[in-house]
């Protein structure tokens, strides 16, 4: 039983592990992107690139996590409108 639950949490730290990347590492692996885009380091061109890489990286998230909230079983979502005409007859 000790083994299995040794196992289990060195999987779990090894999963953890390799999804976190330090804020260096994703500033490099940008700088990166936007050399092999063409731009050079310290120009208007590269600047505006890493911009938009972390603006993508931001939009990206907000849509996740929107999508997560409206998903939600307990979240009723939008308001539906409904068009029901009102007939009125004179006497």
């Amino acid at each position: 039983m000790m083994h299995k639950m040794v196992l289990a949490i060195s999987l779990a730290a090894t999963l953890a592990s390799c999804a976190t990347i330090t804020p260096a590492e994703r500033r490099a692996a940008d700088e990166q992107s936007c050399r092999g885009y063409g731009f050079k380091k310290g120009t208007d061109g590269f600047a505006n690139c890493l911009l938009r890489l972390d603006l993508g990286r931001k939009a990206n998230r907000a849509a996740i996590e929107q999508s997560w909230f409206y998903d939600d079983p307990f979240f009723y979502g939008s308001p539906v409108i409904r068009y029901r005409p009102i007939y009125m007859f004179r006497r």
